[in-house]
């Protein structure tokens, strides 16, 4: 016995269905009206945390909070360097290059922290 759409669904009940269906497609279309939720295609020029950073720091002695001040580096890689520091004990940040030793720093990302950074030897030869 095959069944027709219109055995299982009178005309009221499917008026009735179709303005439920037609509320319910209203109500989440306003939803995402109101909570439109993106990410910028642009990155903010500073950190959250740039103004609390010093001049320029040094990546041998600054602790993980002072490392996430730099713009691009983050909580997570500045935990890094001080971990690197810890398993590393007398190896020494001489340049940016050398960042690129530590996991989840590039050269893109050490050469963007190098205006942060001063490394020994450098205070008579950086501004």
């Amino acid at each position: 016995m095959r069944v027709s759409p219109g055995d299982l669904w009178n005309a009221s009940q499917r008026r009735g269905l179709i303005v439920l269906l037609g509320a319910i497609l209203l109500a989440l279309g306003i939803r995402l009206a109101m909570n439109r939720t993106s990410i910028g295609e642009e990155q903010p020029p500073a950190g959250p945390a740039a103004g609390q950073l010093a001049d320029r720091i040094d990546p041998n002695t600054a602790s993980a909070a002072e490392l996430a001040a730099i713009p691009t580096l983050g909580p997570k890689r500045a935990q890094a360097i001080v971990d690197f520091r810890r398993t590393h004990p007398g190896k020494m940040f001489a340049q940016p290059h050398d960042l690129e030793q530590v996991s989840g720093i590039g050269p893109a990302i050490a050469e963007n922290m190098e205006p942060y950074l001063i490394f020994p030897g450098d205070a008579a030869t950086r501004p």
